[in-house]
């Protein structure tokens, strides 16, 4: 990957566009933040890492005004400011992207661009015709052909992530706070917006760029920031701050960087897709089979029709040809329920929206998806569920502060770690799993490595959906790659390389030995 140029200005040359000075914020039972220094300057990408609960997400709360320190203060250009919120923040240039972009799904892309853009007022005339110029020019500085009049709804979460930089770009943000900004982007888009970081820092845009990848600080960012437990741990030069020694810092221990061993033993064929289509996902004769205590690689570039195919096989996509044989018996399945009752489970890409109840308990979620276990004569039993859900706690090494505690409240792979406890308390035979470790930090994501593997060597078998290539080549026994809307060869281990399984993906290779 090329290298971002080096930043025009010092990070001390001028005061910094923003910075946190010795701030505090704790919460009932937990110190969120314990006197942390952090500063962004004109022309700077200065990252911030820690893993999930560090206190990565307060500060930058902080930064945006959504909420207010306990002790300590914030300064824009030097300047000592208290109350900030999140109007004075956009007011001061302050722009954040989420992993998750907040887009309105009823609008179309075009709108959601022109929201915060275009004057308010109760006369204001809307132009539909200059808002959509305006909109496939922002989109076109990112290289990006979105049809504006495109409802957000249907994008991909690549394609979110698109607009919502490009809305940032449109109101000219002076600080612009990326959080996973390529979690869920495929190789091509993360050079897409390498060369958006490039514009903005000549532009004299000052960026906090949050990210697990750590691989990327190197070639992206001038310094890096390293939380743990709510505490700076070092603040060091990108290019001194290795893998390695950030790993070390982030989580006060060694941890291995490789994917777990397993012996493999496939038993039964458990599910076997013939040429599966669906006009609605996009699909296109796709085979495949996958077997007991086997992990299935789904390898392919945003948009080749991974997610359309895991949603297709869980019912929530209509298939309209081909055919599903689940223990060898052909299956009609028309929804999430039938999924279910033939001993499917999924864990989708986008866990906030789909995957957990932000709102509900621990314990709710977990056993969200088994209600008629714990119902007698119409009413929960809070102490079976209870005894239910706490085995989960151990084995998972889920991290709550109660069972009780609101599921949206906690880190993302504990989040994740909630969701696949859900499924596991029914005991499915096979499990879908769409971007499993996307956006959580190394420690939470080699524990879900684990368990997958677990999940496998126990008989289960793993249909695993990763953007990461590493990811799928490490944890899989085979990789079905796709393209287009269709499977176009399945590799065993040793013939799946990466430059293979890339050619593959691109459509310029025939398969040939080891692919089927």
């Amino acid at each position: 990957m090329s290298r971002l140029p080096a930043s025009s200005a010092s990070p001390t040359a001028a005061p910094p566009l923003v910075a946190a000075v010795g701030v505090r914020r704790a919460y009932p039972g937990v110190q969120a933040l314990a006197g942390v220094d952090f500063a962004v300057a004109a022309g700077e990408v200065h990252a911030l890492v820690g893993e999930n609960g560090a206190g990565k997400s307060t500060l930058i709360r902080l930064l945006t005004g959504a909420e207010q320190p306990d002790q300590g203060h914030l300064t824009l250009h030097g300047t000592v400011v208290s109350g900030l919120t999140p109007d004075t923040a956009r007011a001061a240039g302050i722009a954040v992207i989420y992993q998750q972009p907040t887009l309105f799904g009823s609008l179309t892309v075009a709108e959601n661009l022109a929201l915060g853009l275009e004057p308010t007022g109760l006369w204001r005339r809307v132009d539909p015709r200059a808002r959509r110029a305006r909109a496939r020019e922002l989109l076109a500085r990112l290289d990006c052909d979105l049809d504006p009049d495109r409802s957000t709804s249907s994008l991909s979460m690549a394609e979110q992530q698109l607009v919502a930089l490009a809305r940032a770009l449109g109101a000219q943000a002076r600080v612009l706070i990326l959080d996973e900004p390529t979690a869920c982007l495929p190789d091509r888009e993360a050079h897409r917006l390498l060369g958006l970081l490039r514009q903005l820092r000549t532009a004299g845009v000052g960026i906090v760029y949050i990210t697990h990848r750590l691989d990327e600080l190197a070639g992206r960012a001038d310094r890096v920031t390293v939380l743990r437990d709510g505490r700076s741990v070092g603040c060091l030069p990108a290019a001194e701050a290795g893998p390695a020694e950030l790993i070390r810092r982030m989580v006060g221990r060694e941890v291995g960087l490789e994917y777990p061993p397993r012996d493999t033993a496939p038993g039964e064929v458990l599910l076997q897709v013939d040429h599966l289509t669906s006009a609605a996902g996009g699909l296109r004769a796709s085979s495949l089979e996958l077997r007991r205590g086997e992990i299935l690689g789904l390898a392919g570039l945003v948009g080749a029709g991974r997610t359309e195919l895991a949603r297709t096989l869980f019912g929530l996509t209509p298939a309209d040809g081909g055919r599903i044989l689940v223990h060898g018996r052909p299956v009609s399945i028309r929804s999430p329920r039938d999924a279910v009752a033939l001993g499917l489970a999924y864990l989708p890409e986008d866990r906030r929206r789909h995957g957990v109840v932000g709102a509900l308990s621990c314990l709710a979620n977990i056993t969200l998806a088994s209600l008629a276990t714990f119902t007698r004569r119409g009413l929960l039993q809070p102490v079976a569920e209870l005894q239910a859900a706490a085995p989960f706690g151990e084995r998972l090494a889920i991290r709550t502060p109660s069972w009780h505690t609101p599921v949206g409240s906690l880190s993302g792979g504990n989040q994740q770690k909630v969701a696949l406890a859900r499924w596991l308390l029914r005991e499915p035979d096979l499990i879908i799993v769409d971007e499993p470790t996307q956006g959580i930090d190394v420690g939470a994501k080699a524990e879900i490595h684990r368990l997958l593997s677990d999940l496998a060597a126990a008989g289960k078998a793993v249909l695993l959906i990763a953007s990461e290539l590493p990811e799928v080549l490490g944890l899989s026994d085979r990789v079905a790659v796709m393209a287009g809307g269709r499977i176009v060869a399945t590799l065993d281990r040793a013939a799946a390389t990466p430059e293979r399984v890339l050619a593959l993906a691109l459509g310029q290779e025939v398969p040939a030995c080891g692919s089927s």
